[in-house]
């Protein structure tokens, strides 16, 4: 059947909110190609995860691009936390590297998409709430 979501509880909801986003370098080219930069912004993104409470299921920091796959609690959305891990990093790397020029390093854009639980869990979900309903109409 496939790889099982797992969900995520906070006081009052339990969820499943997971993301693939990709950010690209403002100046295409190969700048994250050195080995310190790679592990530099892994360390930052594992410290912006545990500050917000994001899951990294997976990541690739290519030299021109990042992938990550998170789980995102509910309370942010997905464009706060983008603007929060490209903001955080964009910073800190190149305080720390001083190899990048002035201004942002990070293009304007990102590509977001939701990684949703399986349709076949779904559909046998809503089918499993039917039983449910019957019970409910049993006691009224």
């Amino acid at each position: 059947m496939g790889i099982r979501t797992k969900c995520y509880k906070l006081d009052h909801c339990t969820y499943s909110c997971s993301y693939h986003i990709v950010w690209t370098p403002r100046y295409r080219g190969k700048v994250l190609a050195s080995k310190f930069v790679k592990a530099e912004l892994k360390r930052q993104l594992s410290q912006i995860a545990r500050w917000k409470g994001l899951v990294i299921q997976a990541w690739h920091i290519g030299d021109e691009h990042i992938h990550l796959y998170l789980t995102i609690p509910p309370k942010y959305s997905a464009s706060y936390i983008v603007q929060v891990l490209k903001g955080k990093t964009s910073s800190w790397l190149k305080k720390k590297t001083k190899q990048f020029p002035i201004g942002p390093l990070w293009g304007r854009g990102y590509f977001v998409s939701t990684v949703g639980i399986q349709q076949a869990a779904i559909l046998k979900y809503i089918q499993n709430q039917e039983h449910h309903q019957v019970e409910l109409q049993k006691l009224f």
